[in-house]
């Protein structure tokens, strides 16, 4: 068990702060996990999963231990002629393992292509883009229990998904470490590309019978085109949820914002973007200090250099009182502060 102490988690989130760590640690199996979790029940110390560091905001230094989850690996656990059951451990990429599953001509999640983070994170929020979510084709996960150490199985019921919502961002939040996750992919895929721009993106190129590596393309090339690189300028991508909202209350903002877009949420709401309520509020571009939302979507929130995790949030506050008070809407950030 290698435990570091003083590490600056500078590398380990796409904000591209530099916040400290007390202990830091690598685990790549089971075991190692184990290892940790007993270091840091003897020590009574916090704990903090990191896994790709793009869904953090770090405020302050850390005093107990950070942990950065790398199982990996793939297999397929079952296949028929219709469906494939693909396990994915939890370190891997999320990107590459869409990647991995398109060439294979495995459909289901090429529309959650370019999403950042690894796959473990990815049932916690219940990952969505593009009228697709991580919930479509989960099967299950394997979770290990940090106050039992026993592994524990969730289906698709156990996991209590919504609107970037899961039983571990509500009762089971910092009560388990996500091991790996099994989805079940179409081996005779139908393509879903009604939602944004990726019908249009397809036209553009000249694309009638769009395949699931067409699909995956046009996604990747719209979210490279909208979203910043966390490589060369620090964010995490979407920082507000899109807000949902009773379908009578959208009507009646529809009449005075006859060009707000509009969506079907669930049970009956409707779906609200939530970078055009920040870009109708005047923030798109806008610079304050060392942070501000990016110019070409005012959904991200960037770290222009020297912004500190505090300054994010003072922002991130800001724009969410100015969308409150035009449009009487509250959007609720995607990102897990820290």
């Amino acid at each position: 068990m290698n435990i570091q102490e003083n590490v600056d988690l500078l590398p380990y989130n796409t904000f591209g702060l530099s916040y400290f760590t007390k202990y830091f640690s690598e685990v790549s199996s089971l075991e190692e996990i184990k290892n940790v979790l007993n270091f840091v029940r003897e020590r009574k110390l916090d704990l903090l999963i990191l896994g790709g560091g793009s869904n953090i905001l770090l405020t302050k230094d850390f005093d107990g231990l950070a942990i950065k989850v790398c199982l990996q690996g793939k297999e397929i656990i079952e296949e028929n002629e219709e469906h494939v059951i693909v396990k994915a451990s939890a370190g891997e990429l999320w990107h590459s393992l869409v990647l991995f599953c398109v060439e294979n001509g495995w459909g289901g999640i090429e529309n959650l292509s370019l999403i950042p983070g690894c796959v473990g994170a990815a049932p916690m929020q219940n990952i969505g883009a593009y009228g697709v979510e991580l919930k479509d084709v989960f099967v299950s996960l394997e979770a290990l229990n940090k106050k039992t150490g026993v592994v524990e199985s969730f289906d698709r019921n156990a996991c209590d998904f919504g609107y970037r919502w899961s039983y571990f961002k509500g009762v089971g939040k910092d009560k388990y470490i996500i091991l790996n996750v099994t989805l079940s992919l179409a081996k005779k895929p139908t393509v879903n590309i009604h939602y944004g721009a990726i019908m249009e993106t397809l036209s553009l190129q000249g694309i009638t019978q769009p395949t699931i590596k067409d699909v995956s393309n046009a996604v990747i090339a719209i979210r490279s085109s909208k979203l910043p690189d966390p490589k060369k300028i620090g964010n995490a991508g979407s920082f507000f949820k899109n807000p949902e909202i009773p379908a009578n209350k959208a009507l009646q903002l529809k009449e005075i914002y006859p060009n707000m877009p509009t969506y079907p949420g669930q049970n009956g709401l409707t779906k609200i973007p939530a970078g055009w309520l920040i870009e109708q509020c005047g923030w798109k571009g806008k610079i304050i200090g060392q942070t501000g939302c990016h110019k070409d979507q005012a959904l991200v929130i960037v770290n222009y250099g020297h912004a500190t995790g505090v300054e994010i949030v003072e922002h991130a506050h800001q724009v969410q009182r100015s969308v409150k008070e035009k449009f009487g809407i509250e959007i609720e950030p995607e990102v897990n502060l820290v």
